[in-house]
């Protein structure tokens, strides 16, 4: 009898000894080890980027101001050009005669003018003599007048032809970059005509849009007592750094209907003419922000377009939390309202974790904001 009885106890003591061993199991296995990061307060500059239009700060087009054959082309698409330098001939064959015949009739006025003056002197002596009535010295004088007005007349032809004998000649109105020149030498110009465009790339412009909110941040940080910082950078289209900064210099005056944003205008130098009329690039702006707290991006969760957190309390149970952002900063929001610094949140592994579960959390380093923020802008 007494074997019998201790058989079911030794079972009972086994089962209980593994259903304690289980449990104690399952609760190191809700208890997932996270890391977690506190919040802290710092000054940080905030970027942000934009899409740039860049232009050449002169870009003109060339156009025949008269019509003729092409004769010349003494420059190549692409070439560095000065200020006066030729660039077109067209043939001045017809411009020449016009300003033989102007000055032939320049002469022509003049002599008449002489003869008028002589007739003049020798009416003048005869009214004085009383040898002719007085009215025909007005008669001579008139005369006079008349050839004067020829001869300004013959004047003005000749400046028009010689001017348009000088337009035959297309020349540099500056020092720049020839751009795409469509005709071929022998080729008929019309007045008119697109010869080629010139760009003067020393330095360039680009255009960027801002949004109603952001300007008056530009704005108000401008009147502010640290002033508005507006040195910028320039980002190009292979995503490199351009190696000079850029300064804000204005603005337009209405924002855009369709956009709801205003273009700002920035200039660059381009010593070595690596930016290009035409060409994109990203501008980025910056902003130092004082007593900023940061919430890295990926400890951040959206339920119905509200942004939540894991925060981490005393008993290192999890509580979500949601909090209101005043914008993004790389990979991490800027944050408003709904947590205070020293608060601790869940930095990664969110999603295999629940409300009012237990963790072991793993400290990211003291440091570890600043740190986040340096590698994200590297």
């Amino acid at each position: 009898m007494k074997t019998h009885s201790v058989i079911p106890l030794l079972i009972i003591g086994t089962l209980l000894i593994g259903c304690s061993a289980k449990g104690k199991k399952e609760t190191q296995t809700q208890e997932r080890i996270l890391p977690v990061v506190r919040l802290t307060t710092q000054s940080t500059t905030l970027e942000r980027e934009y899409v740039g239009d860049l232009e050449a700060v002169r870009n003109v087009e060339l156009r025949a101001r008269v019509s003729g054959f092409l004769d010349k082309i003494l420059v190549d698409e692409g070439q560095v050009v000065r200020k006066g330098q030729l660039l077109f001939q067209l043939n001045p064959a017809e411009y020449q005669m016009a300003v033989s015949r102007a000055n032939a009739a320049l002469k022509s006025a003049t002599a008449g003018a002489k003869a008028a003056e002589v007739q003049l002197e020798r009416v003048r002596l005869l009214v004085n003599n009383n040898v002719i009535s007085p009215s025909e010295l007005k008669v001579v004088k008139a005369k006079l007048d008349a050839a004067k007005a020829a001869i300004e007349e013959a004047e003005s032809a000749k400046a028009n032809a010689s001017l348009r004998l000088a337009q035959a000649s297309i020349r540099a109105p500056f020092n720049g970059v020839i751009n795409r020149i469509p005709f071929k030498r022998g080729s008929l110009i019309d007045e008119g005509a697109l010869l080629t465009t010139i760009s003067d790339i020393k330095e360039v412009y680009v255009y960027f849009h801002v949004s109603e909110k952001e300007y008056l941040e530009y704005i108000k940080k401008r009147q502010g007592p640290s002033g508005w910082n507006n040195q910028v950078d320039l980002r190009l289209a292979d995503n490199t750094p351009y190696a000079h900064k850029g300064k804000i210099e204005t603005m337009e005056s209405m924002f855009e209907e369709n956009s709801g944003t205003l273009a700002f205008r920035a200039r660059f130098p381009n010593p070595d003419r690596l930016l290009k009329h035409g060409a994109t690039g990203r501008i980025r702006l910056t902003n130092e922000v004082e007593n900023a707290l940061l919430v890295p991006q990926k400890a951040v969760f959206e339920i119905q377009d509200k942004n939540y957190v894991f925060v981490v309390g005393d008993s290192n149970k999890v509580k979500m939390r949601s909090f209101v952002p005043s914008g993004r900063h790389n990979k991490f929001y800027l944050v408003k309202s709904g947590l205070k610094p020293g608060e601790r949140i869940v930095y990664e592994g969110i999603q295999g974790i629940r409300e009012g579960m237990q963790i072991v959390p793993k400290p990211v380093p003291s440091d570890s904001i600043p740190a986040l923020v340096a590698s994200a802008k590297e």
